[in-house]
């Protein structure tokens, strides 16, 4: 006895000639109010289409990433390694966030596709990835996820293969290369599908995640264009937010975050994390994104922003900006203060220098400009003392962190290599000292409460010292402030 497939709702099995040759429909990415599928249609969607391939060119990183999978696969000789690239992440009932892969799999294969798998073996490196929806299903029109009517077109494995120079099974075949073989490391907590078919070994698989973090400590060459690259869109993200400071003014906080997202998914690929807007008092909490607020003139405005490049590599700059154009007297005191602090940080910078080097300059900068201004219990050398640290009630964080395809990058590294280690030429760091006085300190002078400052740069270390990858945004407070009054006409 066979059903009328019109009665027939997503989520439903059939036993009709038409549903026997499709995916089954639990399997398929459809919703409770999607339409019916009677057989005839069908069977009519299945037929008629015409069949081509892209002839996509090698993609810019192919060769970076095999010698970077060759250098994996010779940190575990014999072994199998496995490094997902993940899959979607519901944001809201049906509605998924939009697809990101997962840093490792794309630094050693260039992939950016959901749900592929890359695995490296010694002599043998294999992308298992899922491709177009073929026209034997309903996938292709039926499927919100993975449904070329509905979500695009995927490329095919040929695709994939000839742009990214690798070879690409289907990654239905990926559980039967699992079963069997050799010791096989996963990088784990990326997709749970992949976790499930090979017993875990939190030890092996955490070193794993550790030499994958740590190789990408230095940048080569590509790497080191792209994160220039994301840092010169970053700057001009900034200079549109300012050239509509009458639009800021009007609309607050949210105005900044919208008009740099459009210059991130303009000539990037998103932004690398989401965008800190502080008008005056939000300025003082140190990952404010919410962004709701109003800029108020005789306030100071602190944008942390950063856009991630189609390769993924992502800026992280922060800049702090007076309201009205103009500094008062206490709000550039304070802001002079951060700048030099930030300068002492990156004057420190070059090969053989111990990471911590960086912010202990920093803070030594900022600790005797707070005791100079009256603020600390002790002397500041009593107060840089790491059993006091009294100073940092108004730091609060560190001064730098890896930057790369991660904003807070290669964080799986080993504490010794990465952050007790020491820099090495090609390692990319930001230098972001800060000052912060909350609104209701009462142990600050009143013209400080509520004044948030925070300096940020993207610093690569060179041979002879270090370079600034977002030198083009003004720093010092004359510049800032002529910077602010040339975009504002």
């Amino acid at each position: 006895m066979s059903e009328n497939l019109s009665d027939v709702t997503p989520g439903q099995t059939t036993d009709s000639p038409a549903a026997d040759t499709a995916v089954p429909a639990q399997e398929l990415k459809t919703e409770s109010h999607d339409p019916a599928v009677p057989a005839a249609y069908a069977a009519f969607m299945r037929t008629g289409w015409g069949d081509r391939e892209l002839e996509l060119p090698a993609h810019p990183v192919t060769a970076w990433a095999a010698q970077r999978r060759a250098r994996l696969a010779e940190a575990f000789p014999g072994e199998r390694l496995v490094l997902p690239a993940g899959t979607y992440k519901v944001r809201s009932n049906d509605t998924d966030y939009r697809f990101r892969s997962d840093t490792a799999h794309t630094y050693f294969s260039g992939n950016q596709t959901s749900d592929a798998v890359l695995v490296v073996e010694d002599g043998e490196h294999v992308l298992y990835a899922r491709p177009r929806s073929s026209r034997d299903t309903d996938e292709f029109f039926r499927d919100r996820q993975y449904g070329e009517l509905w979500a695009g077109r995927r490329p095919s494995l040929r695709e994939i293969s000839d742009s990214l120079g690798i070879e690409v099974r289907h990654v239905d075949e990926l559980a039967d290369r699992l079963a069997t073989g050799p010791k096989t490391r996963v990088h784990r907590g990326i997709s749970a599908s992949i976790d499930a078919l090979v017993a875990p070994d939190s030890e092996r698989d955490a070193e794993l995640a550790r030499v994958a973090s740590e190789m990408r400590l230095v940048k080569d060459e590509w790497e080191l264009a792209e994160l220039r690259e994301a840092c010169d869109i970053t700057a001009l993200g900034f200079e549109d937010s300012v050239r509509e400071w009458d639009r800021v003014l009007e609309f607050g906080e949210r105005w900044i975050e919208g008009t740099f997202f459009r210059r991130a998914r303009a000539m990037g690929n998103d932004i690398g994390y989401d965008s800190i807007v502080g008008g005056g008092k939000h300025a003082t909490t140190l990952h404010w994104i919410e962004n709701t607020g109003p800029i108020t003139p005789g306030e100071l405005a602190l944008l942390d922003m950063g856009v991630e490049g189609n390769n993924l590599y992502t800026a992280d700059v922060t800049r702090t900006l007076p309201i009205d154009g103009t500094f008062t007297d206490a709000q550039r005191t304070l802001y002079d203060l951060v700048h030099a602090a930030q300068q002492a940080g990156i004057d420190v910078i070059r090969p053989g220098v111990p990471f911590q080097d960086v912010h202990n300059a920093a803070m030594t900068v900022l600790a005797h400009g707070l005791s100079d201004l009256g603020l600390l219990p002790v002397s500041a050398e009593e107060a840089l003392d790491p059993e006091s640290k009294v100073y940092a009630r108004w730091t609060l964080h560190g001064t730098s962190h890896m930057l790369g395809m991660d904003v807070h990058d290669c964080a799986n590294a080993a504490l010794e290599a990465y952050p007790r280690g020491d820099l090495a030429e090609g390692m990319v760091l930001t230098v972001e000292p800060g000052l912060y006085f909350q609104e209701d300190d009462l142990l600050v002078p009143e013209e400080f409460r509520g004044v948030g400052i925070r300096i940020e740069d993207d610093i690569v270390v060179t041979a002879s010292g270090s370079d600034n990858l977002s030198a083009s945004l003004p720093r010092s407070s004359a510049d800032v402030e002529e910077w602010m009054g040339r975009l504002r006409g």
